[in-house]
């Protein structure tokens, strides 16, 4: 063995996942067998994202650097024979963004330990990394609980002859969800041709964005749900379900280089009749609470704005008059006769039509001539390492699938109840995926102190 038998980093508790505005504290440990003369024993924490046009390169294009500290913990001297440590601590940015590793870029943050050592001898180094959670919480989220809608209208061509249009609806019942729950699609197809349609599906899909000089755009099919066919001239209403599974959150704020989208595809397969209906994946879920609070409080205002805008009715046309003596009482006048020929009347006349002021709709006899396609609960085309049990009920309530297409570790502690947030989710290792199986990138060890 050499002089240097041990040197490693040592995160305080075990810690490896932290939130921007904490402080990340450790130790260096080093153990040598014989003297070491060194310069200076520095420890730097840096975080960075890196993006690039290959696949799994760490050879950047772009870079964006969120923040570079470097303490001297040791000066000139000599390490004798034993072991030694030496304690680190470093503030993280409010600004920070997410963690996050993907086929063409990735945002990484670090503590690396140097032992600058004389002229013509050998320098070490060592690093360990950590994870940066900026949580996303859905209730802060604009128009999170209203549905996400669109319609398309699509010319339908078989045999290079028109033979009408489709028209297809899709919502979802909200645009916020986390992992475990249930994302409820409704579509709507109105087949307005003379040829049935091919096979109705609604996909969970994953675009992650590399803002390189010329975008890539990586897009992948987290889980899919199919269903049957519209026949000629029939319109037809389709509910079906999609389970959230673990995912990194929607959410890169502070980045600028990535940017992470998902959104529900409803499509048929004949004609290509396809849209977008885009949704968020947060790591804390909605509160139902907090949004009667805010249908209270808009009531509020509401009303108050209308008190505002309809004052008590006041006489304006005449201007007020100065203030004056009250006159003296006079003596009351003699009361008339109670009978009157021209008293108005107190009813609508007799020959007024009935029915004038409302009554029963009337019914056309037009029956809702609308069906639904059933769909089997096995239809799924699961993600990578997911779970589904095969006899789960297909309109109920489905538990949150065991299994995960990313990595796993201890979520913060929240104070807060009331935000109920999700177990933590680190970005996805797609090296171990069904997805292209290159090996993983190595990280370059070249540091300029």
């Amino acid at each position: 063995m050499g002089k240097l038998q041990e040197f490693n980093i040592t995160f305080d508790k075990n810690k490896d996942v932290y939130s921007p505005g904490e402080s990340i504290s450790g130790t260096v440990s080093i153990k040598v067998g014989q003297l070491l003369q060194c310069k200076a024993i520095k420890v730097n924490c840096n975080g960075f994202c890196g993006i690039t046009s290959k696949v799994n390169d760490t050879a950047w294009t772009l870079e964006e650097q969120y923040f570079n500290s470097t303490i001297s913990v040791a000066d000139k001297g000599t390490l004798k024979q034993g072991e030694h440590t030496f304690p680190f601590k470093f503030l993280i940015p409010e600004s920070a963004p997410t963690s996050f590793e993907g086929n063409y870029g990735r945002i990484i943050y670090r503590v690396r330990a140097f032992i600058n050592t004389p002229r013509f001898a050998k320098d070490y180094n060592t690093e360990k990394a950590f994870y940066l959670l900026c949580l996303l919480n859905l209730n802060k989220v604009p128009d999170i609980w209203e549905p996400s809608s669109s319609a398309v209208t699509q010319q339908f061509t078989y045999m290079l002859v028109k033979t009408g249009t489709v028209v297809l609806n899709a919502q979802t019942d909200l645009k916020g969800y986390t992992q475990g729950q249930i994302i409820q699609v409704l579509a709507q197809i109105h087949n307005q041709s003379g040829k049935s349609t091919g096979n109705m599906a609604a996909s969970l899909m994953q675009r992650v964005t590399y803002e390189t000089k010329r975008p890539t755009h990586d897009v992948r099919t987290i889980a899919e749900v199919e269903g049957g066919v519209v026949k000629a001239g029939k319109e037809s209403e389709w509910k079906e379900q999609i389970i959230v599974p673990p995912l990194p959150q929607s959410s890169l704020i502070g980045c600028d280089l990535i940017k992470m989208d998902y959104y529900v595809k409803v499509c048929l397969k004949s004609p290509d009749v396809m849209l977008m209906l885009p949704i968020h994946i947060g790591n804390v879920s909605l509160d139902k609470k907090l949004r009667s609070s805010k249908k209270a409080a808009a009531a509020c205002s509401a009303e108050d704005t209308q008190e505002s805008a309809n004052p008590p009715s006041t006489s304006t046309t005449t201007p007020p008059l100065p203030p004056r003596t009250a006159p003296k009482p006079g003596p009351r006048p003699t009361p008339r006769s109670r009978a009157s020929s021209h008293n108005p009347h107190s009813a609508p006349p007799a020959d007024s039509p009935q029915g004038a002021e409302g009554g029963a709709p009337m019914n056309d006899g037009l029956p809702n001539k609308r069906q639904s396609q059933l769909v089997s609960p096995n239809a799924f085309s699961y993600a990578p390492g997911l779970f589904f049990s095969q006899n789960q009920q297909h309109n109920g309530p489905s538990p949150a699938p065991p299994g995960s297409t990313g990595a796993t570790a201890p979520y913060p502690p929240e104070s807060s109840a009331s935000l109920m947030p999700t177990p933590l989710i680190l970005p996805p290792d797609y090296g171990a995926s069904a997805y292209p199986q290159e090996a993983p990138p190595s990280y370059d060890d070249s540091f300029n102190t």
